[in-house]
């Protein structure tokens, strides 16, 4: 999974400039449902870190059953929150 691709799936655009509302709208809600029923470990965390990008993701605990998939998702927070921190 690359990120052009998802947005291309998503949302209709190689990036997120100039997707309209409706669209953007339709995108997160198709990548929600996706990610409620995508069973390969890997793919599953792709569309979760996308949904976090956007603001939809749900919180590790509540996304992911394995323990090894919750652990990688709260350390990729708190490096986004890192790099967000330096950034300020």
């Amino acid at each position: 999974m690359d990120l052009e691709g998802l947005f291309l799936r998503y949302f209709g655009a190689d990036t997120l400039e100039g997707v309209d509302a409706d669209a953007l709208a339709a995108g997160k809600e198709q990548l929600a449902i996706d990610f409620a029923v995508e069973q390969e470990p890997s793919r599953r965390f792709a569309l979760w870190v996308l949904m976090e990008g956007l603001g939809i993701a749900p919180l590790p605990d509540d996304a992911f059953e394995e323990p090894a998939l919750r652990v990688a998702a709260n350390a990729y927070l708190d490096m986004a929150w890192k790099v967000e921190q330096r950034e300020e």
